[in-house]
């Protein structure tokens, strides 16, 4: 008969390419892996995984047992959660996604301080350029900047960012003069390209309510907006980005704000989610450590205050 302990022994092999891998997720030598699997082949009567080629391949059979080890152990860990959330203990694994460099300033920070206050939790920090395009189900919360296309999630607001339309005094001043959003099309703009928006197309609303929308034609583009901001600052051109990014750079003169009357979309700072431990204690813990160092948002030295004003 098949034990827990076999199942979660057969999914650690099924997410790796080799034995060897396995081993060493498994703290265990390759002999040792091997010889368990033959083991567990004995006990069920069938070959799982056929291991004739350069990479593991699951056997029909293989991938039957694999399917069920995904049901019992989602089983067990669920089961395990909703005993420790009844006692209110912090434990299992915590895992977050979060955009690179918000992620690595504002966010790892956080998840340390998480591990050393819960002893008895762990976690992981994944960072990516585009966080949502994660299975969100697979991660407690999904950190993204800006408006959420995951309808279906849990999704609650962590800090208020606005965009901000920025460029080095250097360049403003040997550039011509930017008095309204269409002088934009005549100048050198670059632009962070690190998920499905539209980029190209900034989108402004005036003072009186009134609406602009202007087509960019960027000189220079990176995945990275820290790549951005020091093109932004060497005077390569006019760039959006989020106020969390530039605040310093604007307090310290490094950077000027263009079209300061003129807004742009928001881009608060949000937590997706997942649904399956959305309100497990964990999670709520985190959130509630990661809200705590959010607010005030510390990119504004005066919450109340926003640039340009």
């Amino acid at each position: 008969m098949l034990t827990s302990d076999d199942l979660a022994f057969f999914s650690v092999l099924t997410a790796c390419k080799s034995l060897a891998e396995s081993a060493r997720k498994l703290n265990v030598t390759p002999p040792a892996v091997t010889q368990r699997l033959r083991a567990l082949e004995e006990k069920v009567g069938v070959r799982l995984i056929d291991r004739s080629g350069r990479h593991l391949r699951l056997t029909e059979e293989g991938s039957l047992v694999a399917s069920h080890s995904v049901i019992v152990s989602d089983a067990i860990e669920s089961l395990t959660e909703a005993l420790a959330d009844r006692k209110g203990a912090v434990r299992g694994h915590l895992r977050v996604a979060a955009p690179h460099g918000f992620g690595r300033i504002y966010v790892a920070p956080v998840v340390e301080a998480f591990a050393r206050e819960h002893r008895d939790a762990t976690a992981t920090l994944q960072l990516s350029d585009h966080p949502t395009a994660l299975i969100v189900d697979s991660y407690e919360v999904v950190v993204h900047i800006g408006a959420s296309a995951h309808l279906d999630q849990v999704v609650t607001t962590l800090a208020r960012n606005n965009r901000i339309l920025c460029a080095s005094p250097e360049y403003l001043t040997s550039a011509a003069p930017v008095t309204t959003p269409a002088d934009l099309a005549r100048h050198r703009c670059l632009v962070v390209r690190e998920n499905e928006e539209d980029v190209t197309l900034w989108r402004f609303k005036g003072s009186r309510q009134e609406s602009a929308t202007v087509r960019v034609n960027p000189v220079m583009s990176s995945n990275d907006g820290a790549v951005i901001r020091d093109w932004a600052l060497a005077g390569q051109g006019i760039m959006m980005r989020s106020e969390w990014a530039v605040a310093k750079d604007l307090a310290d003169g490094r950077l000027r704000q263009v079209l300061p009357n003129w807004k742009l979309p928001s881009a608060d700072i949000v937590a997706i989610l997942g649904s399956r431990h959305g309100r497990s204690a964990r999670t709520a813990a985190f959130l509630t450590m990661l809200r705590q160092s959010l607010k005030p948002p510390p990119w504004r030295a005066d919450p109340a205050e926003k640039p340009g004003q």
